[in-house]
């Protein structure tokens, strides 16, 4: 007879803790990577008038509150670990519900699986306590955790992202009007889903992104998501990422970035949230709403952020606007004063080469000069072959390998016989 007592007793305890435990939770269970961090959209409901969140564990077995407290607890001797204070997202939302995002560490992880490799249950469990302000007893609440191989059967989430430079450098200095360093976002993740977002820029004087700004969509409770602040898009992204677990994420090259004004920029990568199965969080079965709340692509971290700095054009970029000065563009060059070609000397340059070409573009003229010498007196003939002709003309610069390192642009002039001056250069 005391054999049979005791396990009905444990029942009726069982029953009893349920019975009276009114808050709830969504999704109940989930699959879980056995080797590699997982993260996962938990939505509660109805949080009690008073009661607020406390600390979430995680641990292999358990038992019965101790009462007053109803619920089941983790049992002290199988405790993996607590939810660091760094990845708690937890907040309060919608209809007196409560948004959870259970990040489970690569600690709790191991030793889980070290306890299913020894012969324990496979699955383990995670339990968030809720505590009362007003003396009421405290409530846990639990989700089972079922370990798995980490393939499509789990919730797609974002585990870890870092966006890497050339060189691997934490802060880019950029040149205006250079062209844009290749950057990629290396991601890590859980499951299969497709990535969707776009590529952000913050330019000098805007206000900087908040923490909650550079959250996953799918990291926010539903009523907040579409209220983070926006910025310039430079690029958008969609991609089907099958469950191998890695994806580089690139910005295309031919994005040209709105980086005139000299300042700091900031780069964002900012995710949308996606449908997936696996990552759904039913409202309407904790009372807290109506419909499926989609948190595929949650994340328990802010995206990184690149900070670049762009300085003032280099001197080679400008040349190539600035550089030619005399004749000026659409000027009219006076016979009797002489044709004048000047230009601004550029640093490390070894020669200059001067190309003159009729309307056609085809080459008439041809000079090779050695610094410092910035200026050629045009032959007389020019006058004579050319009259009332448009003729174009640029310098190259070569450097001391006889490499062409720069041009400046083509200007244009007309040849006249009895002109006006041309205008001079300032």
């Amino acid at each position: 007879m005391n054999i049979t007592i005791g396990p009905i007793l444990m029942l009726v305890m069982l029953a009893v803790c349920i019975d009276a435990q009114t808050i709830v939770v969504n999704p109940t269970g989930v699959n879980v990577n056995s080797q590699n961090p997982t993260t996962v959209f938990l939505t509660f409901g109805q949080i009690p008038a008073g009661y607020v969140a406390a600390e979430a564990i995680w641990c292999g077995e358990l038992e019965p509150a101790v009462p007053p407290a109803v619920g089941l607890q983790c049992r002290p001797d199988t405790i993996f670990g607590s939810l660091p204070l760094r990845y708690d997202r937890s907040t309060a939302s919608g209809n007196s519900g409560f948004t959870d995002i259970m990040a489970i560490p690569p600690s709790v992880v191991r030793r889980a699986y070290q306890a299913a490799v020894a012969g324990e249950n496979s699955g383990f469990f995670y339990v968030r306590r809720f505590v009362s302000t007003s003396g009421g007893p405290d409530q846990f609440v639990n989700v089972t955790c079922r370990m798995t191989g980490g393939g499509a059967r789990v919730p797609f989430a974002l585990t870890d992202v870092k966006i890497k430079t050339p060189g691997g450098e934490p802060v880019l200095f950029v040149r205006s009007g250079e062209a844009f360093p290749e950057i990629a976002a290396e991601i890590q993740y859980n499951g299969t889903g497709r990535l969707k977002g776009r590529w952000e820029i913050v330019q000098p004087g805007e206000e900087l992104p908040a923490d909650r700004d550079l959250l996953t969509e799918a990291t926010l409770p539903i009523e907040l998501r579409g209220t983070q602040r926006r910025y310039t898009q430079v690029a958008r992204f969609n991609h089907f990422l099958l469950p191998t677990g890695k994806f580089t994420l690139k910005l295309d090259p031919a994005v040209r970035m709105p980086t005139i004004a000299a300042g700091q920029y900031l780069l964002l990568l900012r995710v949308e949230a996606v449908d997936d199965k696996e990552s759904d969080s039913n409202l309407g079965a904790v009372g807290v709403g109506n419909g499926i709340v989609h948190s595929g692509a949650v994340a328990s971290f802010p995206m990184p952020a690149l900070r670049f700095f762009v300085t003032a054009e280099s001197p080679s970029a400008a040349w190539v606007t600035n550089g030619a000065v005399y004749p000026a563009n659409n000027a009219t060059a006076d016979r009797d004063a002489g044709l004048v070609f000047t230009w601004r000397d550029l640093e490390n340059a070894s020669a200059y080469r001067l190309v003159l070409r009729d309307e056609k573009g085809t080459d008439v003229l041809k000079a090779l000069l050695v610094p410092p010498m910035t200026m050629y007196r045009a032959p007389s003939w020019i006058f004579e072959r050319f009259a009332d002709q448009k003729l174009t003309w640029s310098v190259t610069v070569i450097d001391t390998s006889g490499t062409e390192i720069n041009t400046t642009q083509s200007r244009s002039f007309v040849i006249g016989k009895n002109a006006d001056k041309a205008p001079q250069p300032q």
